[in-house]
């Protein structure tokens, strides 16, 4: 029987530590192009089973998908479950080997799932989508400082920054718009979800690259891959509040504005947050509830190709 190997690859800048378990096999490789492919020459002799890293931003991404395109089994793991493994086993030291080390013995007790991190096309498109969000937060940081400058030239030099970030927004959002179109099956996806009442164009493309899986989960994997599916938190005879946690971030943010748009303009969802609330939901728990049904009725939509119907609530 062939041995199963999980490599853990810990990802910095200018280095890549490699752990292999169980024959604890270590090395060290820079992120030069040349060296990266001698990385993955050896990982494709190896054939391991799973190779784990975490998701540190730019780098990772850019390593785990060479890592797929050389037809590798590879999770790309939030770093605070890492670190949270790390600490149950007893390793609270931290170098880039050791990281190595933790990925491959997580790798191997957990066995993460292995997702997609997309074609060059779709990866593509979620860093238009991230350099969207960076300009909104310039965005915002600038028109703070409008309301508060006091002389002339400032107001104005800010102005100038403003429209450039404009500019560059409204260029984003026509690259994005091209992108969604060269593909019919993104084309269908956003219709259905551009569909629902209180979610427009730039939401739907935040959804659509964000969130590759909707469509393809049941409703309670979908709502806690995203992170609004309540936890309990309750021991012994106490009982807490139920509260989410984890999940991703970004499509919580993308989807927090429109579900406030569609308790005012959604009849169904308005008819839910009514509900919740004159129940004694607090207002953000209802909020957050809202989210959740906008989700789950987005995901059932897709995955049936079906547009928006009202229905009660």
């Amino acid at each position: 029987m062939d041995r199963k190997l999980f490599v853990g690859v810990d990802v910095a800048k200018d280095t890549l530590d490699i752990h292999v378990l169980p024959t604890h096999d270590r090395s060290q490789y820079t992120t030069h192009a040349e060296d990266v492919e001698t990385l993955l020459t050896r990982l494709r002799k190896l054939n391991p089973t799973l190779i784990t890293l975490e998701a540190t931003g730019g780098y990772g991404t850019t390593l785990a998908a060479q890592l797929q395109d050389a037809g590798l089994t590879v999770a790309v793991v939030n770093p605070r479950q890492v670190r949270d493994f790390a600490k149950a086993t007893g390793q609270l030291a931290k170098t880039d080997r050791i990281d190595a080390e933790i990925l491959a013995r997580f790798a191997e007790a957990i066995r993460p799932p292995a997702r997609s991190v997309g074609t060059n096309w779709e990866r593509s498109i979620k860093a238009l989508v991230a350099r969207r969000r960076q300009l909104v937060r310039m965005q915002t940081a600038e028109q703070n400082r409008l309301h508060r400058a006091q002389a002339d030239q400032i107001a104005g030099s800010i102005q100038e920054v403003l429209d450039l970030i404009a500019r560059q927004l409204q260029e984003i959002d026509r690259q994005l718009d091209d992108a969604i179109r060269t593909s019919d099956s993104w084309v269908e996806k956003a219709a259905v979800i551009e569909s629902t009442p209180g979610i427009g164009r730039t939401t739907t493309l935040k959804l659509v690259v964000t969130l590759p899986e909707l469509g393809q989960l049941n409703r309670r994997q979908i709502a806690s891959l995203v992170g609004v599916a309540p936890f309990n938190q309750d021991s012994g005879k106490m009982r807490g509040y139920r509260s989410i946690r984890g999940g991703r971030r970004d499509v919580r943010a993308a989807l927090y504005m429109p579900t406030l748009t569609a308790i005012r303009h959604n009849p169904d969802i308005r008819r839910f947050y009514l509900r919740l609330t004159e129940n004694g939901k607090k207002p953000k728990v209802a909020i957050t509830a809202c989210m959740r049904k906008m989700l789950i009725t987005l995901n059932a939509m897709v995955k049936n190709n079906q547009t928006w119907v009202s229905q009660n609530a």
